[in-house]
């Protein structure tokens, strides 16, 4: 807990639940996107429309799911649907506005591993792998990733491409037939990325409170741009903070 009286990561989770809004439908993975998309459903975005990978549309959980597969989540949702329908019906044709995903690794291109470090076939770490994340990353309306950043996280090129950001820069998602708008902000807690309208690399365009720009950079493994309109992002209010710490138990 900083001086401030919040956390890095409750900055992060806040500025994260202000990126959806009101009506929305969301694509929700599970950890630090469930909270954020949680968190914005009990305060600014009532009738934000969660749709986890399970097949539950429209979940309200009363706490933070452990899983896709928890329980709270069919018991909250207006229906469950297979799976199949989810990605065939919803998503695959464009109908979810925002998905918002984590990371394990996550490039200046803002391309997603979720699979290994390291070779493939001799990986140092095996990760939890892909799950519905590269349909998610290719045809949602727009992608928001939600992660903490140092450089294990922030690398110049991932191990393995779970989940295509913008591949190796402009075009590359039309050329791989991508129909949704890719990973529009990466939001750390340090501050807020967002793709460079001309290069598609990753520029960071606001820090939070008490983090300085060579804070970022120092966290970030490659040469990272920053806006020349570099911001500040809000602080989070009393109410988020209490709704936040009443859903994590803190």
């Amino acid at each position: 807990m900083s001086t401030r009286g919040y956390s890095s990561d409750e900055v992060m989770t806040v500025t994260a639940a202000r990126a959806l809004a009101d009506g929305m439908a969301c694509f929700v993975g599970i950890g630090l996107p469930s909270t954020a998309a949680n968190l914005a459903r009990r305060t600014h975005a009532p009738n934000l429309w969660l749709v986890y990978e399970s097949g539950t549309l429209g979940a309200r959980p009363d706490t933070l799911p452990l899983s896709i597969g928890d329980g709270v989540l069919a018991e909250t949702a207006d229906t469950v649907v297979s799976v199949p329908e989810v990605f065939n019906y919803w998503l695959q044709p464009g109908r979810i506005d925002v998905g918002f995903l984590g990371a394990a690794q996550i490039d200046r291109f803002a391309n997603i591993n979720t699979t290994v470090v390291g070779d493939y076939d001799a990986p140092r770490v095996r990760l939890p792998g892909a799950g519905g994340a590269p349909e998610i990353a290719a045809s949602c309306r727009e992608v928001v990733v939600v992660v903490r950043q140092s450089r294990r996280t922030f690398v110049a090129a991932v191990d393995f491409v779970t989940s295509v950001g913008y591949g190796k820069g402009p075009g590359e998602r039309e050329r791989l037939g991508l129909r949704g708008g890719g990973p529009s902000r990466v939001i750390t807690d340090l501050g807020v990325l967002e793709p460079d309208p001309r290069t598609c690399e990753l520029t960071l365009v606001s820090v939070h409170p008490g983090v300085e720009p060579e804070e970022v950079r120092a966290a970030t493994g490659w040469e990272l741009a920053v806006s020349p309109e570099l911001a500040t992002t809000p602080e989070p209010t009393a109410d988020e903070l209490a709704v936040l710490r009443s859903l994590t138990g803190r």
